[in-house]
């Protein structure tokens, strides 16, 4: 990337030149802070400076990822791989030679946090780094509950709430700033009593189980979606499969509704027809 396709101030460019930064493409491998420690900018101009070369490689990039955050067990990439190798069967629409060629494995990013600490140098310091490279258009973390529920007691819901906030507010940063859909999972709880089902289950009516991070955590979303197994008997076509519910139990810009769908070796198919209980 040339210097002359930056739409930028040209003492701005002189002062990351004097840094001796060669490339443009070179901005993008440092933070804010090391480059207003190294080119002695204003955090606005270099905030400006790294938005300007995200958009250039954005705009000339053909595919883009996602990054896949664990918090519990390993990265399940034998399931990947086998989704890779099956992309074929699920996208029979998609010609087999045009599948082939794309290497799906190259656009994906795994990340594992073992506690909040590397969650948070995760999603502040690594994460835009890919996102203002055009590398990624998706963030997954799984699963949010593992380490909030860990690392605090119940004695320490004042503090986990504050934690739960701060971090919410940095994922809204970024779906903000680089108008990337963050998904967060979530586990969920038995609820125990009827009478507190009612008043807990944040919308789901009728359902036995909460939030497992409660509402300091649910207040932090903007979609709520749940998925469930259940007793129904799938349709002919996917015989064998247990049949699943996806509901949207909140949101700004769809009613509630529920779909069901079936996962294969292949991945996951929607499923068109009527069910029976």
């Amino acid at each position: 990337m040339d210097w002359e396709q930056l739409d930028v101030n040209p003492k701005v460019v002189a002062a990351v030149k004097k840094a001796n930064i060669k490339s443009a493409t070179d901005i993008l491998t440092f933070s804010g802070p090391d480059l207003q420690r190294m080119t002695k900018l204003s955090s606005p101009d270099v905030h400006h400076l790294q938005n300007v070369v995200s958009a250039v490689l954005r705009k000339g990039s053909g595919t883009t990822g996602a990054v896949y955050i664990c918090t519990e067990d390993a990265f399940p990439s034998k399931r990947l791989q086998q989704l890779i190798n099956l992309q074929h069967k699920l996208r029979s629409d998609v010609p087999f030679d045009v599948i082939k060629k794309i290497r799906f494995g190259d656009n994906i990013f795994i990340e594992h946090a073992a506690d909040i600490d590397m969650l948070n140098e995760c999603i502040t310091k690594k994460v835009p780094i890919l996102l203002l490279r055009g590398s990624v258009r998706l963030i997954v973390i799984d699963s949010i509950a593992a380490l909030f529920r860990c690392e605090f007691a119940a004695s320490d819901s004042v503090l986990r709430a504050k934690h739960l906030q701060t971090f919410g507010a940095k994922l809204h940063n970024l779906s903000s700033r680089f108008l990337t859909p963050v998904l967060c999972i979530n586990q969920v709880t038995d609820t125990v009593r009827e009478v507190d089902c009612i008043q807990s289950n944040f919308g789901q009516v009728d359902k036995t189980v909460s939030p497992a991070l409660g509402i300091s955590w649910s207040n932090q979303l903007l979609v709520r979606v749940m998925v469930a197994r259940t007793q129904a008997t799938a349709p002919q076509a996917c015989a064998g499969s247990v049949l699943r519910t996806m509901e949207v139990i909140s949101a700004p810009h769809i009613p509630r509704s529920v779909c069901y769908y079936t996962v294969h070796l292949e991945g996951v198919k929607g499923i068109d027809e009527n069910v029976q209980s």
